[in-house]
């Protein structure tokens, strides 16, 4: 039995937490919010944010962060632009033994950095895993079967991490391309917002499927530029966890697309959203560092003016299908 902290209760966090419970382990999850952690305590359910589905007596739900920090794996589930304020406050109760795990997936917007950069910066730590892959919470906690990755630079890290969570019906792969796993799955979120405009326009297939895989190749652009390996963006992390988030209605970020297709406004559609749609500040940080490193990432730019410069989405597609013609 493996002690396990999930700093974060949304519904990926809750879904963490019952995968590790599962194996054996004891799982501790923090919530922000005290509403969240008495109905997980209480009611054995976590009703904000996976309602429905039962949560195992060896989960405790706790809003002490310090005291949720008593583990030998941390799992970081928090939304990315909370990230270094929740890092700031548990820092100085986190060992150095702890097995960091970082599970959210975003960029800071002020800084264009990685969570692993993030939590480098805040804890001095080089040995982070990631977790990252086609992992839509509700159909796991449902008992359907997925797969993700862990990736560290540390194989034993990797390793126990994959331990922790492996099961019949979710398994992990190990990888240590920590940069090309964080970036797929944090990016793939700006090209789900477009694949929901895509359906939301009623666009057909032809065209969701040519938003996913030029999707997939600016992406591979980024992340190589910024150390990645390019075949890491073609596996579960990458093209697996891009199907999965442009496809899926559960998928938030594709349905805040489709809303914005459908007339409604930004500002209006989150504020009726509990969970962070992390597509949506990632599309400002990605197009930033995008212009910084000189990467051409259009559909990325297209996002970006839909969401913060109001431009009409039919007119952000017809942009890219009238850009300049090229080699694929």
């Amino acid at each position: 039995m493996t002690k396990v902290s999930i700093i974060g209760a949304g519904a990926w966090g809750t879904t963490l937490a019952i995968l590790a419970a599962e194996n054996g382990n004891d799982v501790t999850i923090w919530s922000f919010e005290k509403d969240v952690a008495d109905h997980i305590n209480e009611l054995r359910e976590n009703k904000k944010y996976l309602n429905g589905f039962p949560i195992p007596s060896n989960i405790q739900a706790s809003t002490d962060l310090v005291k949720s920090l008593e583990s030998e794996i941390l799992i970081l589930v928090t939304p990315s632009q909370f990230m270094r304020s929740v890092l700031k406050t548990a820092k100085s109760h986190i060992r150095k033994e702890h097995i960091i795990v970082c599970a959210s997936k975003g960029l800071e917007v002020d800084s264009k950095k990685m969570m692993t950069t993030v939590i480098e910066e805040e804890l001095g730590r080089r040995d982070i895993c990631v977790v990252s892959g086609p992992n839509i919470s509700k159909e796991i906690a449902r008992g359907l079967p997925a797969a993700t990755v862990a990736a560290s630079k540390d194989p034993a890290v990797s390793r126990k991490v994959q331990e922790t969570f492996n099961s019949g019906r979710f398994r992990v792969y190990t990888n240590d391309d920590v940069i090309g796993v964080e970036l797929g799955g944090t990016l793939k979120n700006v090209i789900a917002i477009a694949a929901g405009v895509a359906d939301g326009l009623m666009l057909g297939d032809n065209a969701k499927s040519a938003l996913m895989v030029r999707g997939i190749a600016e992406i591979t652009r980024l992340g190589v530029a910024m150390g990645g390996k390019a075949e890491t963006f073609a596996g579960l992390s990458g093209m697996g966890d891009l199907i999965t988030t442009c496809s899926s209605t559960l998928s938030r970020n594709h349905f805040i697309g489709a809303e914005i297709a459908k007339g409604r406004k930004l500002k209006e559609i989150r504020e009726k959203m509990y969970d962070v749609a992390e597509g949506v500040p990632t599309a400002k940080a990605a197009r930033e560092l995008a212009k910084k490193m000189k990467i051409d990432m259009p559909i990325t730019e297209e996002v970006y003016k839909v969401l913060y410069e109001d431009k009409d989405p039919f007119k952000a597609i017809s942009s890219l299908m009238a850009r300049g013609l090229k080699d694929e």
